[in-house]
């Protein structure tokens, strides 16, 4: 997959290899995304910015801290051919505030939630959501965890507690 990266905001820092290694272990869970054809752009923004696109795109009138613009169907990328011309996948947008405030509530480093967040964003863009039912969230936090585990980054479900 190929990463065209937008950086505004966000402080100095190595995103662009970041979310190259967050590509790739998403890339390894789920086998649709490794499809060489794949072209996914990611905005690194504002707290602004990103309230802006959730109010003009989701009709949610507040800032969040990933946004994911599909533009393939889950049945389209899974039967992408890898020969051909380049595929745009979608888009995603990180928001810096939103992503700076969860990651010090988590006690995590900034760059391991920026990770699950782009995770999260390319699984939305291959067609998962976990907004679904109960069954679908579990389906993709078991692909987030698995992704985040090659990049040895701990569960960030683990916290949870287990009914």
């Amino acid at each position: 997959m190929e990463l065209e990266l937008d950086i505004e905001d966000w402080p100095e820092g190595d995103w662009e290899e970041l979310a190259a290694r967050a590509a790739g272990a998403a890339a390894q869970v789920v086998e649709s995304l490794a499809n060489p054809r794949l072209v996914t752009s990611m905005l690194f923004t504002s707290d602004a910015e990103i309230h802006e696109l959730n109010r003009e795109w989701r009709q949610r009138d507040k800032p969040t801290n990933v946004l994911s613009f599909p533009m393939l169907e889950r049945t389209d990328l899974v039967h992408l051919d890898p020969d051909g011309p380049p595929e745009m996948l979608g888009d995603i947008a990180l928001a810096y505030e939103t992503c700076v405030r969860e990651a010090e509530e988590k006690g995590v480093p900034l760059e391991a939630h920026a990770s699950h967040l782009i995770v999260h964003g390319l699984l939305h863009l291959a067609g998962y959501d976990h907004e679904i039912s109960d069954e679908d969230a579990e389906e993709m936090e078991a692909l987030e965890v698995k992704a985040l585990a090659l990049l040895g980054i701990s569960n960030p479900y683990s916290d949870r507690e287990t009914p």
